[in-house]
């Protein structure tokens, strides 16, 4: 498959007359350029305990303490900084960020943690090797997040906190948590933290989805009879309508455990969610806030959504057997790369409170990070660059 994907990437390089170099490698080199950059001085401007978050209304870096859910993707960003730049420097960064999240464990937590933790930890163990350093800290979070799951709803909880009448809520974000568990099982031999991931998976596919493969932002779940109470939005424009972080977060979700898993029906989801995230995607690939916005043409595009597509796209383009599906999930992602490495969207040094991408879209029901940088829209950004050139080099 990688050498059909190099095949593609190469007709795509011939027919825009750039035979000689790849644009989306040269605008990579450029942003993790900007990257150390930025992120020296975001590294320098955080105070003991503090991780980046996004800015405030005058453009400055606003923080958070370590049990904000974003908090692992700011030593995650590091480390993929160090992974492409080779630079020392940024692999210090990355460990004592990192080694912030220890007291989480010990914290009260939520589905969370599977992002805070896998994206910091994880890389740490992928890029070093380092099992002592990572493995007590990576099991304790996989279990407490495996204790989450309820075998009568057959999903993980996202939220402790009740409102509207909730009684057992579930958003579609949990299918990200969900590749601690399956690696934690990798590492452990602990079948039941695979088992746990592979039933809220499995729930997730029959209870989220609409006919169209549109995913509702939150299922809430009778706890004693695992019944379907509502479905319905929290940061969407409408309960009915496609949130697109949302989609992002389906996308990449399935298309993780499918890798993970090797199940077919994963693979499958992870098509139609694809096939359906295509129909709405505009012209230069950067999703609008909620695919059902109003005022659609001139609704606020997420970036941060556009990242994880970009992401998520780029490594279902290697799963799939569908040749011509995976040629359009990769000239897609390039697409979007691109436009990400424009004026439009990328930072210049020392502005945007050292972050890499504007316009992104948090909550606008709560009117919370409107149109601002977010810390998971650089993760999933750089993610999606590394992935991309472990394809064409």
């Amino acid at each position: 498959m990688k050498q059909f994907l190099t095949i593609i990437i190469t007709l795509a390089l011939l027919l825009t007359g750039c035979s000689a170099a790849d644009p989306v490698i040269e605008a990579a080199d450029k942003v993790f350029e900007l990257a150390r950059t930025q992120y020296a001085l975001m590294d320098s401007a955080l105070g003991e305990g503090e991780f980046p978050r996004t800015t405030d209304r005058e453009g400055n870096l606003r923080t958070s303490d370590v049990g904000w859910w974003c908090s692992g993707f700011y030593p995650g960003s590091l480390w993929y900084i160090f992974e492409y730049t080779g630079d020392e420097n940024f692999r210090d960064m990355a460990w004592e960020a990192t080694r912030k999240l220890d007291t989480l464990i010990e914290r009260h937590t939520d589905h969370d943690i599977g992002f805070q933790i896998n994206c910091s930890y994880g890389n740490a163990l992928r890029l070093t090797g380092d099992s002592a350093a990572v493995v007590p800290t990576y099991m304790a979070a996989a279990r407490k997040l495996a204790g989450r799951l309820n075998p009568a709803t057959g999903v993980t909880l996202s939220w402790d906190w009740v409102r509207k009448g909730w009684r057992y809520p579930v958003i579609i974000d949990n299918m990200m948590n969900l590749e601690l568990l399956v690696k934690a099982a990798c590492i452990s031999g602990e079948e039941e933290l695979a088992a746990a991931a592979d039933m809220h998976a499995h729930t997730t596919l029959k209870n989220h989805f609409r006919p169209d493969w549109s995913s509702w932002h939150l299922v809430d779940y009778d706890p004693v009879t695992g019944e379907v109470r509502s479905k319905e939005t929290v940061q969407g424009y409408a309960d009915e309508s496609a949130w697109a972080r949302g989609q992002a977060w389906a996308l990449y979700g399935f298309t993780m455990m499918y890798r993970e898993t090797g199940r077919k029906e994963y693979l499958e989801a992870a098509e139609n969610i694809a096939e359906m995230i295509l129909k709405h995607l505009p012209e230069d690939g950067i999703p609008y806030w909620d695919f059902n916005a109003p005022d659609i043409p001139d609704a606020l595009r997420d970036a941060s959504a556009g990242a994880i597509m970009a992401s998520a796209f780029i490594e279902l383009c290697t799963l799939t057997s569908d040749k011509g599906a995976a040629e359009t999930y990769l000239e897609t992602a390039r697409k979007q790369l691109l436009t990400f490495s424009s004026e439009e969207y990328l930072a210049r040094p020392g502005e945007n409170g050292f972050f890499l991408l504007k316009h992104c879209v948090g909550n606008i029901p709560e009117n919370s990070e409107v149109d601002v940088p977010l810390s998971y829209a650089d993760y999933y950004f750089l993610e999606a660059l590394v992935r991309y050139s472990k394809l064409a080099r």
